[in-house]
């Protein structure tokens, strides 16, 4: 049965195999790192950067605007939470987390 595989020798005269690359994928790899770190990276920090001063700068009597959508002036402020006024009569708690952005002043009362 072996007549329908032949048999394979190793090339005497082959010369060992040394490294394929001339450097294009170091250069490769270099610019995928760069583009990551200007695509992903920093503006991932930048953002950070912005939530963490929102949230530390929030004080009462600021307008903002929850994650859920819900619209609210600020009552009272601790350490972990923020009591929100909805309307007249509702006032809801939330975590400081939860706070996507600040409105300007006056933003409810034009709704």
């Amino acid at each position: 049965m072996s007549f329908f595989i032949p048999a394979a020798y190793a090339d005497a005269a082959a010369p060992a195999a040394g490294p394929a690359g001339t450097g294009f994928e170091w250069i490769f790899l270099v610019g995928f790192l760069v583009i990551f770190y200007l695509m992903i990276w920093r503006p991932q920090a930048k953002r950070a950067k912005e939530q963490k001063n929102l949230l530390s700068n929030l004080q009462k009597g600021d307008e903002v605007v929850t994650n859920g959508g819900i619209a609210g002036k600020i009552v009272k402020v601790s350490d972990d939470f923020v009591v929100l006024e909805v309307s007249d009569t509702v006032e809801l708690k939330f975590q400081k987390g939860a706070i996507a952005a600040t409105l300007p002043k006056g933003t409810l009362k034009a709704i």
